[in-house]
């Protein structure tokens, strides 16, 4: 049975699935695969091991008459057609929990960057531009004591909570669904999507992408939030209008932001880059060794099951 492997992995690698005694094709590239490339390499392919940039939908489907499984290098879902992959008897997995910790240590990673405009410290010390301490040098806020709304209250967002306990913060959330265990835990107090808009100084968006929240975040939504207030996303693009946001940080609806991910990436919307009081990371919430590898690791582990005819370990459809 053969494995359709879109990218270069980082250690295992592709090893598991080779020891399992399946036939790895998989691209020598960074990058995405282009449509042609995709369909091509799932033509004969027993399963598929994809990252969010590969849209897995009824064409592809329809193009790999042999596929029994996709194998989603993420979280998020998304960029796959799980109803149109049920139809067709084809498990879709994602890698759910490994990357937990990691995620929230990079939204702390942007929320202490932005308040305390470290980047732009970097550079001012870098550039030369530093010659004193000065009092009233790089002015940032403070996060310690402050109110902080969480914006999906799944796994990522409650340990995203758990270390705002450790700073001393109120912690609201707001989800889909209730989370009466984490938010215990964590001491939360649930509320709506407005009120913590206008309460919060930090926002953080952990809510997964749907069609109900793409644009969750518009411009009626910033225009609820503190002028003192921190946007940090570093859960789905789509959660934020970048437009919107662009024009609230030119024009001091809000303060700063600090983004993981982005609308259309890697394409930025015009004039994001310019704007001096936002963060851009390359989409590397995930990107620790240990939690990249579990993903490696999850994603064969599931291919390996389901083409063995044992059920999968995180199944997000059930083909039964």
């Amino acid at each position: 049975m053969r494995v359709f492997v879109t990218t270069t992995l980082p250690d295992p690698g592709a090893a598991p699935l080779a020891a399992a005694g399946l036939e790895v094709v998989q691209r020598d590239a960074l990058g995405p695969p282009t449509r042609a490339e995709l369909l091509a390499g799932v033509a004969d392919a027993d399963a598929l091991l994809c990252m969010l940039t590969e849209r897995v939908d009824a064409e592809l489907l329809d193009a790999a008459p042999r596929l029994r499984v996709v194998a989603n290098y993420a979280v998020g879902y998304d960029n796959v057609d799980v109803d149109a992959a049920t139809a067709r008897g084809v498990v879709v997995t994602t890698t759910p929990d490994v990357l937990t910790e990691a995620t929230a240590d990079l939204t702390w990673t942007l929320i202490l960057a932005v308040a305390r405009r470290v980047l732009e410290g970097d550079a001012l010390v870098r550039s030369g531009g530093w010659t004193t301490f000065g009092p009233t040098m790089l002015l940032g806020a403070p996060v310690a004591g402050r109110t902080i709304g969480i914006v999906g209250m799944g796994a990522i967002g409650t340990a995203v909570a758990r270390r705002a306990n450790g700073f001393g913060m109120t912690v609201l959330c707001t989800s889909r669904h209730p989370h009466p265990g984490a938010e215990a835990e964590v001491g939360a107090e649930r509320v709506g999507l407005d009120e913590l808009l206008t309460r919060s100084d930090i926002v953080t968006l952990h809510a997964p992408l749907t069609d109900e929240s793409r644009h969750l975040i518009d411009a009626a939504a910033l225009a609820r939030m503190k002028p003192t207030a921190i946007l940090v996303n570093a859960g789905r693009g789509p959660l934020v209008d970048e437009s919107a946001l662009v024009a609230a940080l030119a024009g001091g609806t809000i303060a700063a932001a600090g983004l993981d991910v982005y609308e259309r990436e890697p394409t930025l919307t015009p004039g994001l880059a310019e704007l001096p009081n936002v963060v851009l990371l390359p989409h590397i919430g995930s990107a620790t060794t240990e939690a990249r590898g579990a993903m490696v690791r999850l994603c064969c582990d599931n291919i390996i099951a389901v083409l063995a005819g044992e059920p999968a370990l995180t199944p997000r459809n059930s083909t039964s």
